[in-house]
């Protein structure tokens, strides 16, 4: 019979057998899981728990909020808040930071979620997912600010997402490696399916939304058409689209099986780097795709090195196969800014 080896036992071998994980982020680690456990539930009731449409109000993006977007805020806040884990947290659905209340022990660690990606896809049961990132508060530091926050990519403890689809499925590193762990609804618990991710450095797939391509830089429009040129282009191989407007559904193909993904910049906004959050979503994708063998830029260097200057930070993004990562830079790189 196969052993059968749960989130916990898992992150207390590493902790034991490899010094890997700290206890305090062991435990913090596994209290997020519960709160993507309860989110889960509510996911997959969809209609018969009222929890679809929208809750008649914007967050701080000025986002338009899904009834689930608010109720995975909340259960992310009242899981993690009372641990001892946690000095700070900081969502996509709040303008500032959300301090540890003084009734509970504060932590050394500051969290970020975006609580639920892919919004648009709640109410059509497409897949949806939390991502999810850890940092260590500055030694030191008196309190907590927003400041203490501002920290690049390369400094994260711990990332990970939990997509919500046929199966539930958390995705986590804490620097070595990527695993993988399915929700066995009967047991309640996360369960190893999936060790040492990596993703192949070549590709024939893509994924970018390409109703968006008139709005593209020159190189990012260049990549695309060699793409779709297929064997009598350049690149010599058909490619092969795909779209699923929820980054972490799209991100998991791509550590599944390889690929790239793209949110670039557009002209619409110009002043605006990109779409992507940097600190809650570009961030922890970044530490996941690069653990992998992968790569992720911002078009034009990579995204961990970005030392983030907002809570809310907008990114270009593209990350995936290194290969083609790595061309898509290059392209950048030669064009004029």
């Amino acid at each position: 019979m196969t052993r059968r080896v749960s989130l916990t036992q898992y992150l207390i071998e590493q902790q034991r057998q490899h010094g890997h994980i700290p206890q305090e982020l062991r435990l913090l680690i596994e209290v997020v899981a519960r709160a993507c456990k309860r989110i889960a539930i509510s996911v997959n009731k969809g209609a018969l728990g009222d929890v679809l449409g929208t809750a008649g109000s914007e967050n701080v993006q000025g986002e338009v909020q899904k009834k689930l977007d608010i109720i995975a805020n909340e259960v992310l806040i009242e899981a993690n808040e009372w641990g001892g884990h946690l000095a700070a947290m900081a969502s996509e659905e709040m303008e500032g930071i959300y301090l540890v209340p003084n009734r509970f022990p504060q932590g050394e660690y500051l969290l970020m979620f975006d609580p639920l990606d892919g919004s648009s896809n709640i109410d059509v049961n497409v897949s949806i997912g939390t991502i999810f990132s850890v940092l260590k508060k500055p030694e030191g530091a008196k309190g907590v600010s927003e400041e203490d926050f501002l920290q690049p990519g390369s400094q994260q403890a711990a990332a990970g997402y939990c997509v919500y689809g046929p199966q539930t499925t958390l995705v986590l590193t804490v620097g070595d490696g990527v695993t993988m762990f399915t929700l066995d609804r009967e047991q309640g618990s996360f369960v190893l399916t999936t060790e040492s991710v990596s993703i192949p450095e070549d590709t024939k797939e893509f994924a970018i939304n390409m109703s968006n391509m008139r709005h593209w830089d020159e190189p990012m429009k260049r990549y695309i058409d060699e793409c779709l040129a297929g064997k009598e282009g350049p690149r010599g191989k058909d490619f092969n689209m795909r779209w699923i407007a929820s980054m972490v559904a799209d991100v998991h193909r791509i550590l599944t099986r390889g690929g790239v993904f793209m949110y670039p910049w557009d002209k619409r906004e110009p002043n605006k780097a990109g779409k992507l959050r940097l600190m809650y979503e570009a961030n922890p994708m970044a530490f996941l795709i690069e653990q992998a063998g992968g790569a992720a830029t911002n078009t034009r260097q990579r995204i961990m090195d970005l030392t983030p200057t907002q809570l809310h930070e907008r990114v270009s993004v593209v990350l995936g196969s290194k290969n083609e990562v790595e061309r898509i830079t290059a392209y950048h790189l030669d064009a004029k800014p």
